[in-house]
């Protein structure tokens, strides 16, 4: 899909969002985001673990992590191109997981329509969804800084409940 196709779906995407909000609430609206956007997210995880085929056993957990780092990645580039976004992930312990976003289009929008304040990012419902379609439970996923509220990036942790091979003592 060429990146002015995925802007203007985003566009209608924002009009409706602001639709929903104008005659529904606010609150409404970011609850309808968000299970939409976890829903997407599931899929998208379950493409990449089919495509992908099964975590790696390699008995090396470090290893393993940093492939499920690389699985997540291609999560967020087949949900939102690269253009309209600026983000990488991280291997930052045994367990966990961080994504850094610089930029995202989805907040330019929404400050653009004047619906920032009571706009809720659905970040953690995305990474919920891939995280569910790639097979792995988290133990803790939540943002420690956001661009919504003026932070010069998004920080947000997935931490792993359960081992990445079976063998694994979570």
């Amino acid at each position: 899909m060429s990146t002015e196709a995925y802007r203007l779906w985003w566009q209608h995407d924002a009009n409706w969002y602001q639709g929903v909000a104008k005659r529904f609430g606010q609150q409404v609206a970011n609850e309808i985001n968000a299970e939409a956007m976890r829903k997407i997210a599931l899929k998208v995880g379950q493409q990449v673990a089919r495509r992908s085929g099964a975590l790696p056993d390699s008995g090396d957990g470090a290893k393993n992590l940093e492939e499920l780092r690389r699985r997540y990645d291609e999560c967020g580039d087949r949900m939102f191109p690269r253009e309209l976004r600026n983000a990488s992930t991280e291997v930052a312990g045994d367990d966990l997981i961080v994504l850094t976003l610089r930029r995202n289009f989805a907040i330019t929008m929404v400050r653009m329509a004047g619906s920032l304040e009571a706009y809720q990012c659905p970040c953690t419902d995305v990474h919920a969804g891939w995280s569910e379609g790639l097979g792995v439970t988290l133990s803790e996923n939540r943002a420690t800084s956001c661009l919504r509220e003026g932070d010069a990036a998004c920080h947000l942790l997935m931490r792993l409940r359960t081992p990445l091979s079976p063998g694994a003592e979570g």
